[in-house]
């Protein structure tokens, strides 16, 4: 399956811990849905419905992915990635929105940014197909609980921000649980770790381009940059294996169309939430779809979890349950300080 969120007030001992949640997210600059103009309660309950579809459409994408056999993860991601800039392109002429998008492309720096956007994504898709159709869908979901973990590293190594203790001490169980899953799979958990890492950097870059770019015109421009590798892709597939389109069944052709919904439609849900929700929400909901992922590859594909896997994870889950308390105490710590403010 990357910035912005809707702010919390942070101080600055707690803004480090602020910024690498939002970077861990999978959000998007801007909501394409207006929020309505209602009670509070009821934003809070249509954010919460958006954000709960985002995240469960995102957890079962493996189901999805299996779905697709005998298509490999070649010719899925090539058709996932022209599906969706032809789902996009609709959207945007249902909308009406040629104009605002027209302009983005007349900004260099924009269009070159998503662009480097669009090669950190479609890694990250290839890597997430093959590991759904090789049964380590359970490898992937480590790579979205590591996630948060990955963007306050990158945020250090990066943007030069400095930690706080308890960051630095859910940065250190991480690295232990990589340490001992690396003993339990007698190699690095190089898919956990390339899709934490693609998907952190997106992030990192998607926020250089800040409010400018919608999420449909994000991916729209994210797609048009790929579809010449896509195309490439489907030509060498043709040519190798053969394209697997229109052979299988009616199921099979429909379910392989509806790959550009089923990119375009969570991005767009989670674009609607992330106006209506606070971010502490979101970043709470955020863990559902690895831990529905988790749950298709340990009980539906029943994927081996010898102990020093169930470590490792118990380890990555301590180290999120610290960034969590560390994100809790920064909110209080700034409703304090708001609240002392003479208004």
């Amino acid at each position: 399956m990357p910035l912005r969120h809707p702010g919390l007030g942070v101080s600055a001992a707690s803004h480090g811990a602020d910024r690498a949640y939002r970077g861990s997210v999978p959000s998007h600059p801007e909501a394409v849905i207006p929020a309505p103009q209602s009670s509070h309660a009821a934003v809070s309950r249509s954010g919460l419905a958006f954000a709960v579809g985002a995240y469960g459409l995102w957890g079962f994408l493996p189901v999805y992915f299996i779905a697709l056999a005998p298509s490999g993860p070649f010719e899925i991601v090539a058709w996932r990635v022209l599906l969706s800039l032809v789902f996009c392109a609709l959207l945007i002429a249902v909308t009406r929105a040629w104009r605002p998008f027209a302009t983005l492309l007349r900004d260099r720096r924009v269009v070159l940014t998503m662009g480097l956007a669009g090669v950190l994504i479609f890694v990250n898709w290839q890597t997430y197909v093959f590991a759904t159709l090789t049964e380590q869908v359970v490898e992937a979901a480590l790579g979205y609980f590591i996630n948060p973990i990955v963007t306050v590293f990158l945020g250090v190594l990066v943007l030069r921000e400095r930690l706080n203790p308890t960051q630095w001490v859910a940065v250190g169980i991480s690295i232990v649980a990589v340490v001992v899953l690396a003993l339990g799979y007698g190699q690095l958990p190089w898919i956990a770790l390339v899709l934490a890492f693609s998907f952190g950097f997106y992030g990192l870059i998607k926020k250089r381009v800040g409010p400018k770019v919608d999420a449909v015109s994000g991916l729209t421009l994210e797609t048009v940059w790929l579809a010449p590798l896509a195309a490439a892709q489907l030509v060498f597939v043709a040519m190798t294996t053969g394209l697997t389109i229109g052979t299988v069944s009616v199921w099979h052709t429909v379910l392989l169309l509806l790959a550009g919904a089923v990119t375009a439609v969570p991005l767009l849900l989670f674009a609607a939430a992330s106006r209506r929700l606070p971010l502490i929400y979101l970043g709470f909901i955020q863990y559902f779809a690895p831990f529905i992922q988790f749950l298709v590859g340990v009980v539906v594909l029943q994927e081996p979890m010898p102990l020093e896997r169930w470590i490792g994870f118990a380890l990555v889950w301590v180290a999120l349950a610290v960034l969590t308390f560390d994100l809790l105490r920064g909110v209080r710590t700034s409703r304090r300080a708001a609240a002392a403010e003479p208004i």
